[in-house]
């Protein structure tokens, strides 16, 4: 069955060929780990998900490599640690293992590769050099020491991906006007640390090829947003690769800056053969925001609701359309979800698999508003013979848990043990733990007082 596509870039649903069958290649950007991740940020990684599930079928587990990105890196990442008083590294740390503990409450598989951004600062540098090389980057003074930066002129048709044309645009109306730059639109790919912030040795040859051990440029400093994810993907998947994913606020300026820096670093036509964006999220119909007083995390939510409940309900609209997350959704995606997992075919099943009607519906642009249909005639016809291994197959391995559902002993049980991995220093059992009971339904809440767990109503 054809597996058809829409690609933001040419604005079109196309049938999906990849590079190469036997290695399908797809790159999703990450969080940045900083604070608990909201409900919008687990929209991309549940319907990419959704993605890798269904590719690993049509290709087989061994022939798809999916990488997923964690950006550990940032100054938002600096301002939080300085403003918790701890260092950067125990803060990247611990929000990088919640993030896991809380995407595996949602049923998501782990991706292939999972990069840290700081584990790839030499591919950064690397990357850097050859656009200096080629023409692409130049070296100026900021405001704040030395920047290296990409020059959006020297990519002509910059502005493809998301449709913009920056020559009819008024300079300083959507960026900052910069003394220092050669265009408005350039953008950060390395720059200068100061004492106290995260840094690297970086070394940058201006003129000639590069690399080389003489003439040589050292910037002490740290990567520029865009650049990390080009040298990740690079590293991972290749000059080129079959799929790009992310939220749709990604597309400008990210995946635009991203698409130019890696094209002029390697001579090509493309990044990815396909580029795929997930649509807003909102919160009861407004626009989720701290000040609007509707901001809401996974953790909150799987505080009251359980993790199949919430992974369900953010599939029922079409990915590129808008959600609108409310309460009341959630109570109905509830009671179907329970009335689909009570029989034996799905409690005492094991094995996964796609339905026809339902895989019809995936390769249609990943139509899971078609899948709920397809899944709520299964349920009509009693067909519970399909309908169980489809739902394994789409991460639907348990049914929504309750309280009353949960064993209270052995939750006790495995508190305890990790509160002694903890006091022996031993945080990669405490985290194993932690993410065991995350998997169960059950999270966990540490204060000065001690630890205490919830898990959905």
């Amino acid at each position: 069955m054809a597996l058809k596509l829409y690609d933001t870039l040419t604005r079109t649903k196309r049938e999906f060929v990849p590079l190469d069958p036997a290695n399908v290649r797809m790159y999703v950007c990450g969080p940045t780990v900083y604070d608990f991740a909201h409900i919008g940020n687990a929209r991309p990684v549940i319907v990419f998900d959704v993605l890798f599930r269904l590719l690993r079928h049509l290709y087989g587990p061994e022939h798809v490599i999916y990488v997923r990105n964690i950006t550990d890196v940032d100054d938002k990442i600096n301002a939080r640690a300085a403003e918790r008083g701890i260092p950067i590294r125990e803060l990247t740390q611990q929000t990088y293992a919640d993030f896991q503990a809380d995407v595996a409450a949602l049923g998501c598989l782990e991706p292939t590769v999972e990069p840290r951004a700081t584990e790839n600062i030499p591919q950064m540098i690397d990357l850097i050099g050859r656009l200096l090389d080629n023409g692409c980057a130049y070296i100026a003074h900021g405001p704040q020491g030395r920047e290296i930066l990409f020059s959006v002129e020297k990519m002509k048709d910059y502005g493809q991906l998301s449709h913009r044309n920056l020559n009819e645009q008024i300079e300083g109306a959507r960026v900052a006007v910069e003394a220092h730059k050669r265009n408005p639109f350039d953008f950060v790919l390395w720059k200068e640390s100061s004492a106290g912030e995260p840094g690297w040795l970086g070394e940058f040859r201006v003129d000639g090829k590069y690399p080389s051990n003489v003439e040589l440029v050292e910037i002490y400093g740290r990567p520029g947003w865009h650049i990390e994810c080009s040298a990740m993907s690079w590293r991972f998947l290749g000059e080129t690769f079959d799929i790009h994913g992310g939220g749709i606020d990604l597309v400008f300026p990210h995946h635009e800056n991203e698409i130019a820096q890696s094209r002029g670093a390697f001579h090509t036509d493309v990044m990815a053969n396909y580029w795929m964006h997930n649509g807003f999220l909102q919160v009861e119909g407004e626009k989720m925001a701290k000040s609007a007083g509707n901001f809401v995390t996974i953790r909150e939510l799987l505080a009251d609701w359980p993790g199949e409940v919430l992974r369900l309900n953010m599939l029922r609209s079409h990915y590129r359309q808008p959600i609108d997350w409310t309460v009341r959704g959630l109570e109905e995606t509830w009671d179907v979800l329970s009335s689909w997992t009570t029989f034996p075919e799905f409690t005492q099943g094991a094995d996964e698999s796609f339905a026809p009607a339902v895989m019809t519906a995936l390769c249609d642009d990943l139509n899971t508003a078609q899948m709920m249909t397809e899944l709520h005639a299964l349920d009509k016809a009693g067909n519970f013979s399909l309908l169980g291994p489809t739902l394994r197959a789409l991460g639907f391995l348990h049914p929504p848990k309750s309280k009353r559902d949960i064993d209270h002993q052995q939750v006790e049980m495995l508190i305890n043990e990790r509160i002694e991995a903890r006091k022996s220093k031993n945080f990669a059992e405490s985290d194993r733990i932690r993410d065991q009971l995350a998997a169960m339904g059950v999270v966990l809440r540490d204060s000065k007082d001690g630890t205490t767990w919830e898990i959905a109503r």
